[in-house]
């Protein structure tokens, strides 16, 4: 303890500040503050009111004759003590409550982190359900249960409904949280889903259901989001065949009623059990596509990311993401309940104004305005695995920078923070490049001599496809021996070029490595 006078206060806690009320007893019993006096003080320290706490340390060390307030000098405490005292009570007051919200919050914690800890699928899948309108907490939480490894799985009409749902060792994600398709449209997947059994294929689907859930707009939203990935036929097929496919089975529908048979049915009394769902011979999307389907359809990405193969980089170069411009306006109701009734402090972000930083993402939107001074400027929406944050790039840096910060640019962005009141966090850049053009290296990796030997010449013609200046380094395993290239066969680090690489020698053998950017003048 620092003085003596803290330990009937402190002991309790093991010398440690805890509770708001236990920064009340301090005040009252070091400085002689009074019982109404020292509620001020908490409330101050609730609000992160800092100006007045500082005002505040004047009277605690010194007092204050006009408030009636003796101060801790005055009772015989050390001033450098009184002062150490009133720091450590506001570096308590960054995260403080009183002891009934303390003490609730711990049990919460505990049972929280237990099952955390040994049912990891079922509380992540509960944590997501929580947010499950929030996209971007939902984002946070899938890069999290990646970190986890778990896996997070796209909707599925055989599978789960309207939360996110245990698959195993994954998770299955939510119908309900796919556009276009409401709580009745999943209830009644979910409903004939359990009544009759798992539907066989597409065709088997649409029969089974009304024509209200499954109009255009909700068949569309459920084949991009992949909901029905673990039938036959890929969303490829599926869109361009949903239309015809729902027209027949309307026509089926409608003949059924009027007592009517096909010409097939007659022949062939098997065919009304069989679907005969025929679907066109087209490949499926690019992983480009399909991510872009997610990303419409239910607001981020769930089967991969597009900034996925720029992860080394981002990892090495970004200071922030997007959440630390977010506002935090907390998850508990208690703690929003407060912040109505203004006992505690609205959402700040983690940034803080003038700061300096790098962030790394894509532009997803890109506004350009003419400044009263007749020359263009932009407002960029850039997004990362988390979520979006606004860039502005005045005229002098957008006339420099205009030719590489167009949608869809994936960017590594130089620039200081400035937070405004009503409108959060922003970041005003100073200098960007593109990711593409950061120096990276391609490592191939082979389990031994033997399978360097086999599989160099495919190594080399798939690189030579994707001409670049990005390196080529082959690793062999066994013999921890390292081959590194010319720059005669450099190569472009790109989505098809990493496809290539990973469908000829497997995923896990195949990484990209990138140094730190040096930024110039």
């Amino acid at each position: 303890y620092d003085c003596e006078q803290l330990r009937p206060i402190l002991e309790p806690t093991y010398g440690c500040i805890v509770y708001q009320e236990q920064v009340m007893q301090i005040v009252r019993n070091l400085a002689g503050y009074s019982f109404g006096r020292s509620d001020l003080v908490r409330r101050a320290m609730s609000k992160k009111k800092q100006s007045v706490m500082e005002k505040e340390r004047e009277s605690f060390v010194h007092g204050n004759e006009k408030e009636n307030v003796p101060g801790c000098a005055s009772l015989g405490i050390d001033e450098k003590i009184a002062n150490k005292i009133y720091d450590d009570m506001i570096d308590f007051a960054k995260y403080a409550f009183n002891k009934s919200h303390a003490a609730a919050y711990a049990v919460v914690a505990y049972q929280t982190a237990f099952l955390k800890c040994y049912y990891p699928v079922h509380f992540m899948a509960a944590l997501m359900t929580s947010v499950i309108d929030n996209a971007g907490k939902t984002a946070g939480y899938i890069n999290i249960c990646r970190k986890m490894g778990i896996n997070v799985l796209p909707p599925d009409v055989n599978e789960g409904g309207y939360s996110f749902t245990p698959s195993g060792n994954a998770i299955r994600y939510s119908l309900s949280a796919i556009k276009g398709v409401g709580r009745p449209v999943v209830e009644a997947i979910v409903s004939e889903r359990k009544e009759n059994g798992p539907y066989t294929n597409f065709k088997n689907f649409v029969k089974r259901l009304s024509s209200k859930e499954t109009n255009k707009r909700v068949i569309e939203s459920l084949i991009k989001a992949g909901a029905f990935d673990t039938l036959p036929g890929n969303r490829h097929q599926l869109l361009i065949a949903s239309p015809s496919i729902v027209e027949s089975v309307t026509a089926e529908k409608k003949s059924s009623m009027t007592g009517q048979m096909s010409l097939f049915e007659l022949l062939d009394p098997d065919f009304a059990k069989n679907d005969g769902m025929e679907l066109p011979k087209v490949e499926d999307y690019s992983k480009e596509e399909i991510l872009a389907f997610e990303k419409e359809v239910l607001g981020i990405y769930v089967s991969g990311h597009p900034l996925e193969n720029y992860s080394s980089i981002l990892e090495k170069n970004t200071t922030v993401n997007t959440l630390d411009f977010a506002n935090e306006d907390g998850d508990d109701p208690q703690m929003q309940g407060d912040i109505k009734n203004g006992q505690s402090e609205t959402g700040e972000s983690k940034v803080r104004d003038n700061e300096e930083c790098v962030i790394g993402g894509i532009v997803s939107a890109r506004q350009v305005k003419t400044t009263r001074s007749n020359t263009m400027m932009a407002f960029l929406t850039l997004e990362d695995m988390y979520g979006t944050v606004e860039v502005l790039v005045f005229p002098k840096d957008y006339t420099k920078y205009k030719t590489i910060c167009d949608v869809d640019a994936r960017l590594l962005i130089k620039g200081r923070v400035t937070v405004e009141e009503e409108r959060g966090a922003k970041l005003i850049c100073q200098k960007m490049v593109s990711l593409d053009d950061i120096p990276k290296e391609l490592w191939i990796k082979f389990a031994d001599i033997e399978a360097f030997n086999a599989g160099e010449e495919s190594l080399k013609i798939i690189a030579k496809e994707f001409d670049g200046t990005d390196t080529v380094v082959a690793y062999c395993e066994k013999e921890k021996l390292i081959k590194k290239y010319p720059q005669s066969l450099g190569t472009r680090i790109c989505p098809e070029l990493l496809d290539k690489m990973r469908s000829k020698f497997s995923s896990e053998n195949v990484a990209v490595s990138a140094a730190k950017y040096q930024w110039g003048r």
